[in-house]
């Protein structure tokens, strides 16, 4: 018998970690969920310790090769070949090659009698949404419309993410590069100009004393600061990644002005189209809000979802389970509670998932759009500033020998 760690939502909303002892990872699932437990993810505890320890861990599959796998499997099945002879096809055809040894152990685990739900989830390299949505699919006898809907979702979030992506790209390449061109000047250039000064007894004019002064007398103590501040900010990281420290980041990230409120809305966008894709597919309401909070990378709105799953399972609307923790944006709550009345909520969260990922690009471009030229001014100022120093002290030697 193993352990198991077991990421856990009790009745009251609390998030926490648990050890479970169960022969298998199924068994460890099944006597969480009998005591009332809401599981959001199991893992054997030797492999969190090689985790741990660095031993690498097989990454998620997703991206376009994903998409074109997904598109491939569905073209097969409409045009109704079996599902075994569709993987059959694809473990020795698809794409990509890395996908093939996966999709051979998918077509075997079939072959053995598994579900195609079962067999993915086992796989272990595909998100929880993916399995339950093919979970709902085969429930439903139309596993080909929830595979639609599913690639639908994958275009769209792709989409958005690479649209976030580029637009965040030339800001860090300015100041990567900015960051280089300053670390060169001042460990390297100023520390000789400062030695070629001192050999030759010239008299410092302010700007280059103080250039030199703080760069190379107090080299050590801005340099413990640097260190000091890397520390503090490692230490901030490593607290956000417990589960109080990381519902407490949360809240203040998302108080952060303009920025913090984007923040929320990506991730909010992001759970309301998950939710819709799964609700769309099939899955029932509950079901598909425990899949939905894993896909939020945030601790505080995985919480605030938790508790929400538990008040639906209880008879709550979800307008009023989600708006209880005062955390959800309040145009998103209002939309959730139309779609509710209207008995579209599937559609609805589509749209709010659509208004907040065109919200965030505004946003987000609005801001690159400013912070570029702050970066570029600030950056060509210290750079100039640094340079106009240390070759004042030979201009004003030039003037001077030129005067006698």
């Amino acid at each position: 018998m193993g352990e198991f760690v077991c990421r856990v939502a009790d009745a009251n909303g609390r998030v926490f970690s648990h050890i479970e002892a169960a022969g298998t990872l199924e068994e460890a699932r099944q006597k969480l969920a009998e005591r009332g437990l809401f599981v959001y993810s199991v893992q054997s505890r030797s492999s969190l310790v090689s985790g741990m320890l660095g031993v690498r861990k097989e990454r998620k599959i997703g991206g376009n090769d994903f998409l074109i796998l997904n598109q491939q499997f569905n073209t097969l099945i409409k045009a109704g070949l079996p599902i075994l002879r569709a993987l059959d096809l694809l473990a020795t055809r698809a794409t990509a090659p890395k996908l093939r040894p996966v999709l051979t152990q998918i077509r075997d685990r079939v072959r053995e009698g598994k579900s195609l739900s079962e067999a993915v989830d086992e796989a272990g390299v595909f998100s929880k949404m993916y399995s339950t949505a093919i979970l709902a699919g085969e429930k439903s006898g139309n596993l080909s419309g929830v595979l639609d809907h599913y690639i639908a979702y994958q275009r769209v979030s792709t989409g958005v993410k690479k649209k976030i992506l580029a637009t965040l790209v030339y800001p860090t390449l300015l100041v990567t590069v900015a960051t280089i061109i300053v670390t060169y000047l001042v460990t390297g250039v100023i520390p000789k100009f400062a030695l070629l000064y001192r050999d030759l007894g010239v008299q410092l004019p302010g700007p280059t004393k103080f250039l030199v002064t703080v760069t190379v007398d107090y080299r050590l103590y801005i340099l413990g600061l640097i260190a000091a501040v890397f520390l503090t900010l490692l230490g901030v990281f490593f607290w956000s990644r417990s589960e109080e420290g990381g519902v407490a980041f949360d809240r203040m990230k998302f108080r952060i002005p303009v920025l913090g409120e984007t923040l929320l809305k990506f991730q909010v966008a992001q759970f309301c189209r998950t939710l819709a894709t799964l609700l769309t597919g099939g899955t029932p309401l509950v079901s598909a809000l425990q899949t939905a909070g894993e896909s939020i990378t945030s601790r505080l709105l995985q919480g605030t979802v938790g508790r929400a799953t538990q008040m639906v399972r209880e008879g709550e609307s979800l307008h009023g389970a989600l708006s209880a923790s005062r955390v959800m944006p309040e145009l998103a709550l209002d939309m959730i509670e139309v779609g509710e009345s209207s008995g579209a909520l599937a559609p609805m969260l589509n749209s709010v998932a659509e208004f907040y990922e065109e919200e965030v690009s505004l946003r987000l471009g609005a801001m690159v759009a400013v912070i570029e030229p702050v970066i570029l001014i600030f950056m060509g100022l210290l750079v100039a500033f640094i340079l106009i120093s240390l070759y004042l002290p030979i201009f004003s030697f030039s003037i001077a020998g030129a005067g006698k």
